[in-house]
């Protein structure tokens, strides 16, 4: 659904016209099921959303369009409002990563129905530990990543970790991508590697089939 322009609101302080924020909707249903967004749309409006994204794509999936074009669009002061917290992903690790946008945007975000509000002290109290999970999480991967490297060194081997993907598995990653069973991105948090490494297993897949 595309959503229409809407210029900021503003209210008067000391005599002044201000613009202040605006509380952006985000409705989503998984693709191919018998669920609207009805249930969601209401509840966005009634919470006071004048401007909705709605889109149908799983929780898992990243490239959602419709979530990238609402991040892409946030500005200072704006607020994310969604019905439930899986709305914006089934993803933990997504959800982390959505939360860093938002707070990098200087926007907050609202979950209706699990009363989640970052615009309120006590939901900034709960982004900076979102922070400090994000950051808690990156710091793990690092320190894996050294610890990789310096055990394929003791072992003389140059160029870090094994290759971990043998042709058994390439094969099931592009095949379920392919007959739709799983996303790339489903599939690259499966066996724990990135998405353009998926794209890439799949698009040769298709290279050697045709």
């Amino acid at each position: 659904m595309t959503a229409k322009p809407v210029r900021k609101r503003t209210f008067v302080k000391d005599g002044k016209a201000e613009d202040y924020g605006l509380l952006l909707g985000y409705a989503r249903v998984s693709k191919g099921d018998d669920q609207t967004n009805a249930l969601q749309t209401n509840a966005l409006r009634t919470a006071g959303c004048r401007r909705l994204f709605e889109e149908a794509a799983s929780g898992g999936r990243w490239d959602r369009p419709e979530l990238h074009r609402l991040l892409d669009q946030l500005r200072e002061g704006d607020t994310v409002v969604v019905w439930k917290l899986d709305r914006l992903s089934r993803s933990l690790k997504d959800v982390l990563h959505i939360m860093e946008r938002i707070a990098k945007a200087g926007a907050g975000f609202r979950s209706v129905t699990e009363n989640i509000d970052t615009t309120t002290p006590a939901g900034r109290m709960m982004m900076q530990m979102v922070g400090a999970f994000a950051e808690f999480e990156r710091a793990m991967i690092r320190e894996r990543t050294s610890a990789g490297l310096a055990a394929a060194r003791a072992e003389g081997r140059i160029g870090g970790r094994r290759k971990k993907l043998d042709v058994g598995k390439r094969r099931e990653i592009a095949e379920s991508v392919i007959a739709g069973r799983k996303s790339g991105a489903e599939m690259a948090r499966l066996y724990n590697i990135s998405a353009p490494t998926v794209s890439r297993i799949v698009a040769q897949h298709r290279t050697a089939s045709a």
